[in-house]
């Protein structure tokens, strides 16, 4: 079963269909789909002419990206390394991805886990059978997680216990939104803004001000407002998306008990990388103020934009 995660950034620069102008000269937009879910990115101070050649070298990268990451492309490395538990010559980007995951476990004491995803799976097969997962299923789903049990190296990836799997859902948003953000970046490009479900800003709008994002919950009420600026914004929520509608169970899960459960209705994180925003705002729905707080002090370039509980 698929389900996307939805996304909570308004951002002052929505997209449209296509790479085009908009009412306002200078700025074009292209609307694509990153993993499942909507993407945007706006350019200003570009001529068309030069935005229809960029629009296709960001769909090229895109596109090779989720050949690596996806969890619904059967060719996947992702895919290819869950069906068999190691993956031989994996890319560099799926080895700096899982790096990059290690860090936020270790940064957020496990609260952050890719491993959940046999829980994941179990509680999607349970809910669309209208029940809930046994406790023996619970028990043999713990088996197959944990962190510790992931081995990688130069030349492969595996793991250390039958039937675990890893979802990349609450950090290769990000990190997708830093690569093209870097690919517009290596090709001259100083003011643009991707959204890829997390946001990444560089440089500024058209008209010289900050590109603007806005945290709301997923009800639609208005949380804040953040400028932003060779930063990213990353917002989660876990009843953004319900893993099991008819239980009200949201899709974040904690790594400890593989149950969907949060403390917080939604947490914001902006940070210079937005993998980093992404896998923080991700885990820290499932901490106390206090971790979360010892996990900032690990990283102070990254700041909590917003917390409700």
């Amino acid at each position: 079963m698929k389900i996307t995660r939805r996304r909570f950034l308004a951002v002052s620069a929505a997209a449209g269909l296509a790479w085009r102008a908009p009412a306002r000269a200078g700025t074009f937009r292209w609307r694509g789909v990153a993993l499942g879910a909507p993407a945007s990115i706006a350019l200003a101070g570009l001529d068309r002419a030069a935005a229809a050649g960029l629009a296709e070298r960001v769909e090229a990268e895109i596109s090779r990206l989720e050949r690596i990451f996806s969890l619904y492309r059967a060719d996947s490395e992702l895919s290819r390394l869950n069906r068999a538990g190691r993956l031989e010559h994996p890319s560099h980007e799926m080895l700096e991805l899982l790096d990059l995951a290690r860090l936020a476990n270790e940064t957020t004491g496990g609260a952050f886990d890719p491993t959940v995803q046999p829980f994941w799976r179990l509680h999607a097969q349970a809910a669309a059978r209208n029940r809930a997962a046994t406790p023996a299923e619970k028990r043999a789903a713990l088996l197959a997680s944990g962190w510790r049990h992931v081995r990688a190296g130069a030349g492969f990836i595996r793991f250390r216990r039958p039937g675990m799997a890893l979802t990349l859902n609450g950090i290769a948003q990000g990190y997708i939104a830093d690569r093209v953000a870097g690919l517009l970046r290596a090709r001259g490009l100083v003011d643009v803004l991707v959204d890829t479900g997390e946001t990444k800003a560089l440089g500024r709008r058209a008209d010289g001000k900050p590109w603007r994002a806005g945290i709301v919950l997923p009800d639609g009420t208005p949380v804040a407002r953040r400028t932003l600026s060779g930063r990213a914004l990353a917002t989660s929520a876990p009843l953004a998306t319900l893993l099991d509608a008819a239980r009200g169970a949201g899709h974040i899960l904690d790594p400890r008990t593989g149950e969907p459960t949060a403390r917080w209705r939604l947490a914001s994180v902006s940070a210079p990388r937005a993998a980093l925003a992404d896998a923080l705002s991700t885990a820290f729905c499932l901490m106390e103020r206090r971790a979360i707080d010892a996990a900032l002090a690990r990283h102070p370039d990254a700041a909590l934009e917003a917390l409700v509980s």
